[in-house]
């Protein structure tokens, strides 16, 4: 079997990464081997690296970059293509077979199990846990499968491409798959981060009226404002149900919670107009039925089939009509402990790491 010598950052510790050599199994015939040439860093990513607990092993889930080797199984791409990969699935059970890999009967498995499907592990030589969201990103090279790859045309930089992979396909699809938000309905997003300003760009998209964004950091509640919230609230120092019920008339028909702090959990439902529905960022799927017909339905990010939906926010991007490149902030990969430090700060809304330069 082919051996790889490829860079990554491990976790070994709570709060801190080193970047080590590694050896890595080149792809089975059902895999894609890819070279980095970016990664952005997720929530997802920080929240664990500060509390970690496991074995040594690799993140990251925002890849993006060039195809170098495939399994003779794999028919869609070939060396020298341009992806960006996104979450894992099984692609044989029944949600699968149905076209809603999001609801894939062994998502949690497939990308949070630390290892193939089958439990093995591409770098199981160097004592350090990978496959993460079937990719491990934070590396200089990555094994992939069809399932979570998308490939993308050469023309525009994969370093800016990488964050679509999740969190802004996330907070774009929860508007537009997950809610399938109507024209004039109106909208709170609690928390305008990378997840929460993708959604504010696709909720002007879907002409939601009025659009608003709650946050205690007042940079992204201007530039909220500037993305298409047609107001903003500062949680540290006004009163959001006060806010919004003076912006509405009332109440709103949607919010998306995203900040995962109980408080504005339980705000979000005081806040909601009978019949409205609360959407839960990164909780198991399901819905809660409350009192007048309110709901609270639990995303994964935001009912997407990637292979789909990231070439549409593509394609919105190059009309100027999803302009994601304002929340992004470019470091190299040396520098990940800083740019996660940045993203914890709230100084930096989006990190992308470059990884591989030309």
């Amino acid at each position: 079997m082919k051996i790889h010598e490829i860079r990554a950052a491990v976790i070994r510790e709570p709060g801190s990464l080193q970047i080590e050599a590694l050896e890595m199994e080149g792809p089975r015939e059902d895999e894609v081997l890819v070279r980095l040439k970016a990664t952005g860093i997720c929530h997802t990513d920080i929240d664990l690296c500060d509390d970690w607990r496991g074995p040594p092993a690799v993140l990251g889930h925002e890849g993006a970059g060039t195809v170098t080797e495939v399994g003779k199984k794999i028919t869609g791409v070939k060396p020298g293509d341009h992806v960006v990969l996104s979450y894992q699935s099984c692609g044989q059970c029944r949600a699968c077979r149905d076209g809603h890999p999001v609801n894939c009967e062994h998502f949690w498995e497939a990308n949070f199990g630390l290892a193939r499907l089958d439990g093995s592990n591409a770098l199981e030589r160097s004592g350090v846990k990978g496959h993460f969201f079937g990719q491990s990103s934070f590396a200089t090279h990555v094994l992939a499968t069809e399932r979570n790859l998308v490939k993308v045309q050469k023309d525009l930089p994969l370093d800016l491409l990488a964050p679509l992979g999740c969190g802004l396909q996330t907070g774009a699809g929860t508007v537009m798959n997950s809610l399938n938000v109507p024209k004039g309905a109106s909208i709170a997003i609690f928390g305008t981060g990378a997840v929460g300003l993708a959604a504010v760009m696709a909720a002007r998209l879907v002409g939601a009226d009025p659009i608003i964004g709650v946050d205690m950091n007042a940079a992204r509640l201007k530039l909220a404002l500037e993305l298409g919230a047609t107001h903003v609230i500062n949680s540290r120092n006004e009163d959001v149900a006060s806010c919004i019920r003076e912006y509405t008339g009332g109440g709103v028909d949607y919010v998306l919670e995203i900040t995962g702090a109980s408080n504005m959990y339980h705000l979000a439902v005081e806040v909601l107009k009978a019949r409205g529905t609360v959407a839960l960022i990164a909780r198991p799927n399901g819905s809660t039925s409350l009192s007048e017909g309110r709901k609270i339905l639990s995303i994964i990010q935001g009912d997407a089939v990637p292979q789909y939906f990231i070439p549409k926010l593509i394609e919105l991007y190059r009309a100027g009509l999803f302009p994601f490149d304002r929340l992004v902030k470019f470091y190299d990969f040396s520098e990940i402990n800083r740019a996660m430090a940045d993203a914890r700060q709230g100084d930096t809304i989006k990190p992308v790491l470059r990884i591989n330069e030309e």
